[in-house]
């Protein structure tokens, strides 16, 4: 599998965003995804997760209420909808691919990375 992500630009706070990553491979249908981000200066954290069907979600508190995570594996993508941004919200979002059939917060167990998006949301 390899992943390809996409949407990342700036915004202002309270706008919203759509990140997409396109994922090569037959396997995609077969397995979970997650977003992650990095902010400047800071370590990576979990953002969101879903499960191979698209029907389990997982979400980081600070983003449970504001961001939607979802895929369509018609068309190998996997989304995260992002909306009432903060400007704390800035920072490179990665998607990535766990051999897992449920969602996952630990990035550890995440086996491929897309190349990251930037997302900046200006005050």
């Amino acid at each position: 599998v390899q992943l390809q992500a996409s949407g990342g630009g700036l915004v202002q706070a309270g706008g919203s965003l759509r990140l997409s990553c396109a994922a090569s491979g037959r396997t995609f249908s077969s397995y979970g995804m997650g977003w992650f981000r990095r902010a400047p200066g800071k370590e990576r954290e979990f953002v969101a997760a879903i499960d191979k069907n698209g029907v389990s979600t997982l979400y980081q508190d600070s983003v449970k209420d504001r961001f939607t995570v979802s895929r369509d594996n018609a068309k190998n993508t996997v989304y995260l909808q992002m909306n009432s941004l903060k400007p704390e919200d800035t920072a490179a979002y990665y998607c990535a691919h766990i051999r897992r059939f449920t969602p996952n917060r630990e990035a550890g167990l995440y086996d491929v990375w897309g190349q990251g998006t930037l997302v900046t949301v200006s005050s």
